[in-house]
């Protein structure tokens, strides 16, 4: 905020109340927050014509208590009773504000529905299991009384993933099924409870030869923007990827084996690294997001840590299509991939460069005088991970490559400027709602050969709606494609108004070529478009294994992954 000149917003500083709607919807950190700084916040003032004075009071900071009257539609006394039998008293609650808080993910429609106080779908119980053996007691009572069962990580989802549509329990995986329960240093792998949160095994990787004995130190590799509020869980079960992916891989990558308890029996597969026993039931379970059972334990693979050899640089280019070109290159080169590793087309390059502090520096004018104007540019991010010569090989071949498509290297900085925020951002969504700026994204997974028909017609879209911004970028690539994230920020009359738009969206990833998500995992909101994108045989084949591992439906019922709609709209079920 330092480089605001004139009146300054009154952005919210203060943690949310306790027992507020707000402290349900913001993220992360209560005391965090991360304000637009002076180049964004004129940029917005801009793009929606509004004056400092909008800016003085919140349209609804959603700080009212939470009070809501909904008995439970799922779950009789005598079965609250049996449930505390099993967990004992103090790790149940059937208090309104612990059913609606783990019963909400991050989803913009559901901030915005707290932020009025309107209050959907609930657990009837929160429950919190110790370990294995309560989760299999847990698991076979709900099946035997059929009482449905939802299952909360870190609450980062994006897509309505924890919504109980039809009551029910909740279970919460991180309050005691947080332990990593081994490490193996010859086999490279560590074994954890789903309940871990990212910081908290990465940190024990990172200190591995003082927690283990062991001879390195090791990352997970793992690295979304959700990353210090999302489980180790959460990661495996919506099937995520990182950004810095494109080395990793994805949470799917990382997998070697799980231990999943599901009303039809427990599940363990197994830890070897490759097998050619048929149809991979290990890789069937990966992205279930909780349809097929419940995620208790998953060994996974681990790197070495070796922070001292990270090799950062950046790139303009002259223009969209040039950028892509230099990362279809880079993906194909055979000489390994880049770790992070991001181009930004035109508009986002534009706000990027606002935002990471560059706009108007001396690094700005040097651009424009070699001929890369705003609005023409791209910037490209990257890093290098791993040995030191092969991080070193990784950067000499990209910049290679870089450079016959017109790149113009700028060294690390811009890479370095966006490091530091990059955990940092969701927090800028609270501040821009408090004045009724919308700012949300959807991604996508795409091919090659249609990248540009996708980026160029979802634009299309968007653009439609009367001053919108949007900011796309890739940031996982792979030799055979890439992903395109749609940021846009709006402003919309109401809710339904806003839930109209993005579905307009989602039907343009359909018609232009991608897929409904990349990364974030299906949910309830995405599932509506499963179907069409996967089409009737293999739904078949994922509702069987429902019918097989969950025959009474009591797994996250009410659309996720759209295997139990029966032609309805998930909104449609209660």
């Amino acid at each position: 905020m330092g480089d605001q000149k004139g009146p300054q917003p009154n952005w919210i500083e203060a943690a949310p109340p306790k027992g507020s709607f707000r402290s349900i919807f913001k993220w992360g950190d209560p005391h965090a927050y991360k304000h637009p700084n002076a180049r964004l916040y004129r940029l917005l003032k801009e793009a929606f014509s509004l004056a400092d004075d909008h800016f003085k009071v919140p349209i609804d900071d959603g700080c009212r208590p939470v009070a809501f009257d909904r008995p439970a539609k799922a779950v009789s006394p005598e079965q609250v009773t049996a449930i505390r039998q099993i967990v004992g008293d103090e790790n149940v609650s059937a208090k309104s504000y612990d059913r609606l808080k783990y019963a909400t993910g991050k989803t913009l429609e559901e901030s915005l529905r707290l932020r009025q106080g309107e209050v959907q779908a609930v657990s009837d119980l929160v429950v919190h299991p110790r370990h294995k053996e309560d989760v299999r007691q847990l698991v076979a009572y709900c099946d035997r009384e059929r009482i449905p069962v939802v299952v909360y990580g870190g609450g980062s989802s994006v897509n309505f993933g924890l919504r109980p549509a039809k009551g029910g329990i909740t279970l919460v995986m991180g309050t005691h099924m947080n332990r990593v329960v081994q490490l193996n240093e010859t086999n490279q792998t560590a074994t954890v409870q789903a309940g871990i949160m990212g910081p908290d095994y990465e940190a024990a990787l990172n200190e591995a030869p003082r927690r283990f004995q062991a001879r390195h130190r090791y990352t997970c590799g793992h690295f979304p923007q959700s990353f210090e509020y999302s489980t180790v869980g959460g990661w495996v079960v919506t099937l995520g990827s990182g950004q810095m992916s494109s080395y990793y891989g994805d949470a799917g990558d990382l997998v070697i084996s799980q231990e999943v308890v599901t009303p039809s029996g427990d599940l363990k597969t197994l830890d070897f690294p490759a097998t050619a026993n048929g149809p991979s039931v290990n890789r069937m379970l990966i992205g279930s997001e909780g349809c097929f059972g419940v995620l208790v334990e998953v060994t996974l693979k681990i790197f070495r840590y070796l922070p001292k050899n990270r090799r950062y640089f950046s790139f303009i280019f002259p223009s969209w299509e040039k950028a892509v070109d230099a990362g279809r290159e880079i993906s194909q080169g055979q000489f390994g991939m880049p770790a992070v590793f991001r181009i930004s087309d035109e508009e986002e390059t534009h706000i990027g460069l606002k935002l990471y502090g560059i706009d108007g520096t001396p690094l700005d004018r040097f651009m424009r005088l070699r001929g890369y104007p705003p609005y023409k540019r791209c910037l490209m991010i990257a890093t290098a991970e791993g040995e030191k010569r092969f991080a070193r090989n990784v950067k000499r071949c990209a910049k290679a490559i870089c450079r016959r498509f017109n790149g113009l290297y700028l060294s690390g900085y811009p890479t370095r400027k966006w490091e530091p925020g990059r955990f940092k951002d969701p927090y800028l969504r609270e501040d821009l709602n408090d004045y009724g700026i919308l700012i949300d994204t959807l991604d996508t997974a795409v091919t090659w050969d249609r990248i540009h028909q996708l980026h160029q017609g979802v634009r299309a879209v968007i653009k439609l709606r009367p001053a919108t911004i949007c900011m796309t970028h890739a940031s996982h690539f792979y030799p055979q494609g890439t992903n395109l994230y749609f940021i846009f920020i709006a402003r919309a009359r109401d809710i339904d108004d806003y839930t109209a738009f993005q579905d307009e969206i989602l039907d343009a990833f359909q018609r232009f070529g991608g897929s409904p998500t990349h990364h974030h995992g299906i949910g309830k909101l995405f599932s509506p478009w499963m179907d069409a994108h996967l089409g009737e045989a293999q739904m078949a084949v994922l509702r069987a294994l429902k019918r097989h591992f969950d025959p009474n439906n009591i797994m996250n019922p009410g659309g996720q992954l759209g295997l139990d709609l029966e032609g309805r709209h998930w909104r449609e079920i209660r």
